[in-house]
């Protein structure tokens, strides 16, 4: 992650906006030389928010754990018999 100073970020705010915009990087922020916060791009921050959902979620949770379980077993069906299951 890159660092810039307070001081450098007020000075280079919308070049900074169009960077993590464009690039998809994450830029902190510091202050006295230890970083206080980050500017990330506002996908992220909807993917990081989603994530949040997803695992606040503990049924969920659960039943993605036991997804997971099921396939490293093998207890899988074929995309070839779901749609021929569902006709199409």
């Amino acid at each position: 992650m890159t660092t810039v100073s307070a001081t450098t970020a007020r000075a280079k705010f919308y070049d900074l906006i169009d960077e993590v915009a464009f690039s998809g990087k994450r830029i902190g922020i510091t202050k006295k030389g230890e970083t206080k916060a980050v500017l990330i791009s506002s996908d992220e921050l909807a993917s990081w928010e989603a994530t949040m959902d997803v695992m606040s979620d503990t049924e969920l949770v659960k039943g993605i754990r036991k997804g997971m379980e099921d396939i490293k077993k093998g207890r899988v069906v074929s995309w070839e018999v779901v749609k021929s299951k569902a006709g199409f």
